[in-house]
């Protein structure tokens, strides 16, 4: 049976159970569509929310990002597991004893002005296409290494399926479909760990076979840390376990995906699915339990992957490279340019060149010749697939690749079945599919319930709400999928970082002194938010689109972790403008009050 049938195979499978669940779990009212009827258990909840969590950037990304990187990829391993904690402690139970689904719609009645509501509406639209511009990429480059087209066309076959179980089940569809695909991304993820593991360090535990010794080589067994610095250091890339990125910045992008996590719409609204404050907890707790079991594996997947690629590639003939290179050759995500023209693949790093660059072609990305071109400017002498980009013959390096590859390109450069693959192209399909449905509901409740039945028509029925739900969800996609086609950045998880930045900068300082002060008032509230998101925006587009240079950054700062400072800007904004401004009115000041007092502890607290 080859690989693709086998794929297509365990694809169509997991889809088929996917399809069925939506179809079954239909939504019918608002609050099915919203809120799943907030029936869900703790324990389904839980893995719900991991699966909304585990996104294309954390399944495919994460551990493209830990391999190139090395310890500097453990900012995102850091901060995103930080914010889960930050959100489940300081957030979700108090939101929900609030009994606001929506953040637009907390803001709104806690700030209490229609204003207030309207900038939260925004922020969230900003948050969550951002965010899913990142996923409809990760689709994309999932479906063209799969049916082996562009990745345009694979993010407008993923953009279809995902409009049809979220437009369709809404929350309740979601939640049931996500229990089904986080099964089938924590097999896809960790069976290829635990495979690699044993064939390089002999050790079954992924996590083990990390700090273990590397066992696989001719010669007496070394630390696996230490053959992974040597092998760096060797082809003049710094030390594995080094890191480049300066204390500052690495704080400041940490603390942004942190607080960012805490302030995302798509999580908070997963725990109004279930029946009360103490089953939030619950359910809190078995969430960062199932994601564990993935965050603890992508390091290890990253460190292997990249001891596979260097002793695969580095220094082979490339007639007798694996096969697995061409097809990514084919697809766009890798290329190599044969410099020397001595028909071997060489993979170097910055410190062999004199310019501090290991560029293998001038621009950003590959680009090829015409369709309709002579197959000599196609084909290479040894049958490698051309590049219309010229070589960059600055440094000795030949081999480019893209980061987001280093998960899906792990099987098959360690060699494992094929039945394994399989798994893992419907693990990542399962993880963009779960994260974008997620952002679709939120992006299409911010359109019709907050904005549409809050704002512009209070006298919205039911079932016009949802068919509003129904046309937001398409209209939100179409856009997404522009996107995902003509991305802000081409690493996935960079995308992503900055949607963390918006979120950390504009929603996570209004819902923090929301719920624990009782002095902010709407005008704080109001100006912090617009100045902390539109610092962010600015820096981000002014770096990322209008030609910023690196040199000119806040003492240091990248765009992914200027949300840290969005978010200090909005934190000092409020504080001032709520100092000079009169206090909330008393039923506000006391509903702020109320949210503190356990549940049942009402009555004692009277006598």
């Amino acid at each position: 049976m080859s690989q693709d049938l086998l794929n297509f195979i365990f694809i169509g499978i997991s889809f088929a159970i996917y399809i069925v669940i939506a179809i079954r779990s239909r939504a019918s009212s608002t609050k099915e569509y919203y809120t799943a009827g907030g029936g869900v258990s703790p324990l389904a909840n839980g893995m719900a929310t991991a699966a909304d969590w585990m996104s294309a950037a954390t399944f495919i990304s994460m551990a493209g990002a830990v391999a190139i990187n090395g310890y500097d990829g453990s900012r995102f391993l850091m901060g995103w597991t930080g914010g889960f904690v930050l959100l489940t402690v300081l957030m979700v139970p108090y939101l929900r004893k609030f009994g606001k689904a929506t953040v637009p719609d907390f803001i709104g009645d806690r700030y209490y002005s229609r204003l207030a509501r309207a900038v939260a509406i925004v922020c969230a639209i900003f948050i969550c296409m951002t965010y899913i511009m990142g996923q409809m990429r990760g689709v994309g480059v999932v479906f063209s290494q799969l049916f082996g087209i562009s990745i345009s066309a694979g993010v407008i076959v993923g953009a279809g399926i995902v409009f049809f179980y979220a437009g369709l089940g809404g929350m309740k569809g979601i939640t049931y479909t996500q229990v089904a695909q986080y099964s089938v991304m924590a097999f896809a993820y960790t069976l290829p760990a635990i495979f690699i593991a044993m064939a390089l360090t002999g050790n079954v535990i992924p996590q083990l076979g990390l700090i273990g010794d590397y066992t696989a080589g001719a010669g007496s067994p070394v630390p696996f840390l230490d053959k992974l610095n040597n092998i760096n250091t060797e082809l003049g890339f710094r030390e594995y376990t080094e890191g480049k990125l300066s204390t500052l910045n690495m704080f400041c992008i940490t603390a942004a995906l942190m607080c960012g996590t805490a302030g995302l719409p798509h999580v908070i609204v997963r725990f109004f699915t279930v029946k009360n404050v103490k089953a939030v907890r619950k359910s809190a707790c078995w969430t960062l339990l199932f994601i564990a079991v993935i965050y603890l594996t992508a390091p290890t997947i990253g460190a292997f992957s990249r001891v596979n690629l260097i002793e695969k590639l580095h220094n082979t003939t490339y007639t007798e490279a694996p096969s697995w290179l061409q097809d990514f050759e084919r697809t766009g995500q890798m290329a190599w340019v044969d410099k020397n023209g001595d028909g071997k693949i060489q993979y170097f790093g910055p410190a062999k060149s004199d310019n501090n660059s290991n560029s293998v072609f001038q621009g950003k990305k590959p680009t090829y010749p015409e369709e309709s071109a002579p197959d000599n400017q196609k084909i290479g002498s040894h049958g490698e697939r051309l590049l219309a980009n010229k070589a960059d013959m600055s440094n000795p390096n030949e081999l480019w690749f893209g980061t987001d590859i280093m998960v899906m390109a792990n099987p098959s450069m360690a060699g494992l079945p094929m039945w394994v693959i399989a798994l893992l192209m419907a693990g990542c399909i399962a993880a963009a599919l779960s994260t974008a449905a997620g952002l679709l509901l939120v992006l299409s409740t911010s359109i019709s319930h907050d904005l549409m039945k809050k704002i512009v028509k209070p006298d919205l029925s039911d079932k016009e709400e949802v068919m509003y739900a129904r046309l937001a969800s398409f209209g939100s996609l179409a856009v997404a999928a522009f996107f995902g086609i003509n991305p802000p950045s081409a690493f996935i998880a960079k995308t992503v970082a900055f949607a963390f930045g918006l979120a950390a900068s504009s929603f996570f300082p209004t819902l923090l002194m929301g719920i624990f002060s009782k002095r902010v008032n709407k005008q704080g509230a109001i100006a912090g938010m617009i100045s902390g998101i539109s610092f962010t925006l600015a820096y981000i587009l002014y770096f990322q689109f209008w030609g910023g240079t690196p040199d000119q950054y806040f003492f240091g700062i990248t765009p992914e972790g200027i949300g840290c400072l969005g978010m200090l800007i909005n934190f000092a904004v409020t504080f001032i403008v709520t100092a000079v401004t009169p206090p909330p009115p008393a039923e506000v000041q006391e509903m702020v009050e109320n949210i503190h007092i356990p549940s049942g502890a009402g009555e004692a607290s009277h006598h």
